[in-house]
């Protein structure tokens, strides 16, 4: 993409309601105003709280939204370039219950508050492979921790993946920490049983990887 599409796109998510761009200074100083208060001062509703982390062109957060109008959806990406699309289209659609916010997965505590959430998604991550690129893994221990500070006592966790390795890495991981697996699929179109909400939309790359016959998996799990 050239400078000046992102300079575009940069300017167009201004003037978007639905999307939020904090300073790194105000996340850490905790001065972003909706942390606690998604439902009440955004969505306007008590609805469940569902997040995307890493949304990129924020196509699943879009499709979710569009599938469970009583759901509120927030996709985060630290990419604002990319989820333009998702949240342009949420506009263009009068789509309510989706936002966007532009901000690092680490500091998702200081964007939502303790038993704030009741959902998170993470679709498609960088598997991260190299081990010493294991602390940037989105499923390794510190992250999940992060994510428990967040979640309700019943919250859920969704991993859906084109990367074996992050399938494995990840139900090796919840197995020995005691967590709890709710339900596993090593290639979710072909192996009956999964959920609608991972096999009724694809996002771009997804549809690029069931091109090539690429297994795409999937992991629900609660963090004890």
């Amino acid at each position: 993409m050239g400078s000046k599409n992102k300079l575009k796109r940069f300017k167009e998510n201004e003037t978007f309601t639905n999307v939020f761009q904090p300073t790194r200074e105000e996340v850490v100083g905790d001065l972003f105003p909706l942390r606690g208060k998604w439902n009440s001062d955004f969505f306007k509703n008590e609805n469940p709280l569902v997040l995307e982390l890493g949304c990129g062109k924020g196509e699943y957060s879009v499709g979710l939204a569009e599938r469970y109008p009583n759901k509120n959806f927030v996709g985060i990406d630290i990419k604002g370039a990319r989820f333009w699309r998702g949240a342009k289209t949420a506009v263009e659609t009068g789509l309510h219950n989706v936002a966007f916010i532009r901000t690092q997965i680490e500091l998702i505590n200081h964007i939502f508050a303790e038993n704030e959430v009741d959902e998170i998604w993470i679709t498609f991550p960088d598997p991260q492979i190299k081990y010493k690129r294991t602390k940037h893994r989105m499923t390794n221990s510190e992250f999940l921790q992060l994510y428990k500070k967040i979640l309700k006592k019943d919250g859920v966790v969704n991993l859906k993946t084109d990367s074996e390795f992050m399938h494995g890495y990840t139900l090796g991981l919840l197995h020995g920490e005691g967590h709890e697996v709710l339900y596993a699929n090593h290639n979710v179109y072909v192996n009956e049983g999964s959920p609608e909400e991972v096999t009724a939309f694809q996002t771009f790359y997804e549809k690029q990887y069931l091109e090539i016959n690429k297994a795409i998996t999937y992991i629900r799990f609660k963090i004890k």
